[in-house]
């Protein structure tokens, strides 16, 4: 493999599903980093230890380590402005502006993509709603700006030579956004560390970050509505405490777990209830692989990741009634599931499978790259040969 290699990431500030990615993107080939801001300082992944990381101008903005968001109409600006000459493949791991980094005709720039980015496409109203952005100055701008960004993000699309996708989902959305394919590379998840336990405790499962697209009220405000059904929730977020307000007794809001406590629920739970429409969604793979069924809302990656009936259940709305009737379904087929074979369906999703498909990728689009190159110089070539000299021209006059 070249090693003449840059990664693209938007920004280091947890290492959260896209750092997984670029971990082990990292793992398999000898690239430089290169982002637009680094304030992973406390608790920096072993990964990113020795690695030298390449910020744009927005890593010396004035308080950027706390409203590096704020900083979006800046974004493409920035991106464009990382020097990436005398790099052979540029790599960029993309859900903002990464894919719209500058490249030559002759650099190959492959594009891993997370997810257009969200709150300028489709989830633009319901951005604007949660900001409490729907009228006013602030809406003007804020919708304005959407704009522009989406436009830059079209037009940025075009600088990619081939794009893949973190699931069929997000394919969609490429095709509908930049009007590309895309080949689907599921992300890597780090099944080893979840493990089949050899009990199961009486209690439901929902864990992620408090934000308003997971939707976790909404698993509350059902189990509420089941006084005799056990739920523990894991997590932190804008919205924790209205969760805890909404908890009835039947219901255990723990917070933020470390780790290792947050497999434990995993492998003990009798089942993890996802109400998000997440792009991909490690979450009820990493439960899968402890042996343990997910109830999902069937949208998005969980479409990908949980089989209905074998692995798990999908309710078809995120609303209390659809994931109590799942619930009732769940229990009534809960002797049919099967840990051993939940556990294989996650195996798909490892980190080895995640290595080698990505390697493919490159190795794939790397000589169709040269293929085209090379079909272009000599049809360039052929060219030159066919069109006359000045004086043979004017020889014909």
């Amino acid at each position: 493999m070249n090693s003449n290699i840059a990664l693209v990431h938007e920004w280091l500030t947890t290492y959260a599903g896209s750092e997984r990615v670029v971990e082990q993107m990292l793992a398999v080939t000898p690239a430089k980093l290169h982002v637009l801001v680094d304030f992973l300082k406390d608790d920096r992944p072993e990964f990113l230890r020795d690695v030298e990381v390449t910020t744009s101008f927005l890593q010396r903005v004035p308080f950027a380590s706390r409203f590096y968001r704020n900083l979006l109409p800046l974004m493409p600006l920035a991106v464009e402005q990382l020097d990436l000459r005398g790099y052979d493949l540029v790599i960029s791991s993309q859900h903002c502006v990464a894919h719209g980094v500058l490249t030559s005709p002759d650099q190959l720039h492959l594009s891993y993509v997370h997810s257009p980015v969200r709150y300028a496409w489709d989830l633009q109203h319901e951005y604007l709603a949660q900001a409490n952005l729907r009228r006013g100055v602030k809406s003007l701008y804020a919708r304005a700006l959407l704009h522009y960004i989406r436009q830059w993000d079209r037009l940025a699309a075009d600088r990619v030579d081939y794009f893949a996708a973190n699931s069929a989902f997000i394919a969609q959305r490429i095709r509908r956004c930049y009007r590309r394919k895309a080949r689907v590379i599921h992300p890597p998840v780090d099944v080893e560390r979840f493990l089949p336990g050899e009990r199961r405790e009486d209690y439901y499962l929902a864990a992620s970050r408090m934000v308003p697209y997971k939707r976790l009220p909404l698993v509350v405000e059902a189990f509420n509505t089941m006084p005799e059904r056990k739920l523990v929730v894991i997590g932190d977020g804008p919205q924790q405490h209205q969760v805890a307000e909404l908890a009835g007794p039947n219901v255990e809001v723990l917070g933020h777990q470390p780790p290792e406590e947050l497999s434990r629920y995993l492998r003990e739970a009798r089942a993890l209830v996802f109400p998000a429409c997440e792009d991909f969604g490690i979450l009820p793979v990493e439960a899968q692989a402890c042996g343990t069924p997910v109830i999902a809302y069937g949208a998005g990656g969980s479409l990908e990741t949980v089989v209905d009936g074998r692995t798990g259940i999908h309710f078809e709305r995120q609303d209390v009634s659809s994931i109590t009737s799942a619930i009732e379904r769940f229990e009534s087929l809960e002797a049919h599931f099967e840990p051993d074979l939940i556990r294989k369906h996650a195996e798909r999703f490892s980190i080895e499978r995640f290595r080698r498909a990505f390697l493919r990728f490159i190795d794939q689009a790397t000589e169709r790259f040269h293929q085209r190159h090379s079909s272009q110089r000599r049809r360039s070539s052929q060219r030159s040969r066919l069109k006359p000299t000045p004086l043979a021209a004017e020889s014909l006059g």
